[in-house]
């Protein structure tokens, strides 16, 4: 005889089974809880990264804060110089070609002079720039604009783009050398240094001054093809890039003895110092195809700018400083170029001792970039550690923001953009000061 059971159940899935046994033994929300928004769960996470447009970029607010600072000075300048050119009667893009930067406009519109020559032509100036404004120049010419116009926009256009750029990798590396306060602080002091006009005008720093850092921040981080790539690129644009050279036999050696002086390092680090010359190489060869010998850009330099490496240089300029100080009246007015560069000169003795207090800090890339680019301004005939010369040697600007604080720094700030605007000015307009 068949017995009954007691309770019948009814077979469920396992699936459901195991959803209504969680839901059963999951407390019940308290009001808190009900009123509260629902947490995201994985699923919804996942509806959402796929909603996101698939070019979408996320920006550190730190660098758009860099930018907009860049950006906001950069307007700054293009309004005094346009005021100038206004009320000055003198032509806008002149003014941001002025002194070097009419020479890369007529490299990039006429070429190389095709036989050497010892006075001042256009085999005075590396390639890379003028190349470069010869590529973007055809987007200008387009809008019905002639010849000069067009490439002193494009030159204006390549510097100022690059120098944004060379902004963003000045924070990274003031970063990575110390902390997001004072790298904010010294990318600010960077931006608004007198000698960051070059990033207004058809000068090549708009191009050289990207690539070193970003050579000098990749080196820092052992991506040993991109630095050299970026270094060969460098030596291509003008003659101090030549110190990336250095720079990055420096980093391959220290890596090299790191390690233990071993064949696999060496071979694996060797690219960055192998590469870095292939843009001076390139040019060189060049000329002597072009002109018949691969120191044609050396006899311009030497003889139709009277630029060498004098050890007694600053003395030199010291001298004649006084000379023309202690003149007769009548006699031409003092050179501002010579005043400059004399005071160039001490800030830069200042800075450097800060930048060997914080030679620990600061990479050896850095520091030797640094030194290699003070010993040209401070022995260089020609071009004296002016503006220019000292924004290029950026560790040593930075350096400051690591010790400048409260009023002193206040006073910093503002003494640099008033200084920025107003030796601009006169950058822009004649032969008063050269950048």
């Amino acid at each position: 005889m068949e017995t009954v059971p007691e309770r019948l159940e009814p077979v469920r899935d396992p699936a459901e089974a195991a959803l209504a046994d969680a839901i059963v033994s999951e407390p019940l929300p308290t009001a808190d809880q009900a009123l509260a928004p629902p947490a995201p769960t994985r699923a919804r996470s996942r509806l959402r990264r796929r909603e996101r447009p698939l070019l979408a970029v996320s920006i550190p607010r730190d660098l758009l804060w860099v930018l907009g600072v860049y950006l906001g000075t950069r307007c700054l300048l293009l309004l005094a110089a346009y005021l100038q050119a206004h009320f000055g009667n003198h032509d806008f893009l002149h003014e941001l070609s002025n002194w070097d930067g009419l020479w890369y406009r007529k490299v990039a519109n006429q070429g190389y002079l095709p036989y050497p020559s010892d006075r001042q032509t256009t085999l005075g100036f590396f390639p890379l720039f003028p190349l470069a404004i010869y590529i973007v120049e055809p987007i200008f010419k387009v809008t019905g604009h002639d010849a000069i116009w067009s490439s002193s926009a494009s030159g204006i256009l390549i510097s100022g783009v690059g120098g944004g750029i060379a902004c963003l990798y000045a924070y990274r590396l003031a970063e990575g050398w110390w902390d997001r306060f004072t790298a904010r602080r010294a990318t600010l002091l960077f931006i608004l240094f007198p000698g960051s006009v070059v990033f207004l005008m058809v000068y090549s720093e708009g191009l050289l001054m990207p690539l070193a850092l970003a050579c000098i921040y990749y080196l820092e981080r052992k991506r040993w093809l991109l630095a050299g790539v970026l270094a060969g690129f460098a030596t291509a644009v003008q003659p101090v890039s030549v110190v990336l050279i250095l720079v990055c036999t420096v980093s391959a050696l220290l890596e090299w003895r790191r390690r233990g002086f071993r064949l696999s390092v060496l071979r694996r680090v060797i690219v960055a110092p192998l590469l870095s010359g292939v843009g001076l190489a390139c040019f060189a060869l060049f000329l002597w195809a072009w002109t018949g010998t691969p120191l044609a850009n050396y006899r311009a330099q030497h003889h139709g700018w009277s630029e060498k490496t004098d050890f007694l240089a600053l003395v030199h300029l010291t001298t004649k400083l006084a000379s023309e100080i202690s003149g007769k009246p009548g006699e031409p007015p003092i050179n501002l170029n010579l005043i400059v560069g004399l005071i160039g000169a001490l800030l830069l003795g200042g800075m450097l001792a800060l930048v060997v207090l914080q030679r620990k800090r600061i990479s050896p890339e850095a520091l030797t970039w640094t030194a290699g680019v003070s010993f040209l301004a401070i022995t260089s005939e020609y071009v004296p550690p002016n503006p220019r010369m000292l924004i290029t040697a950026f560790p040593a600007i930075m350096v400051v923001a690591r010790y400048a604080r409260g009023r002193f720094w206040t006073l910093l700030i503002w003494a640099n953009g008033l200084l920025l605007v107003g030796l601009s000015l006169l950058t822009f307009w004649g032969e008063s000061l050269r950048p």
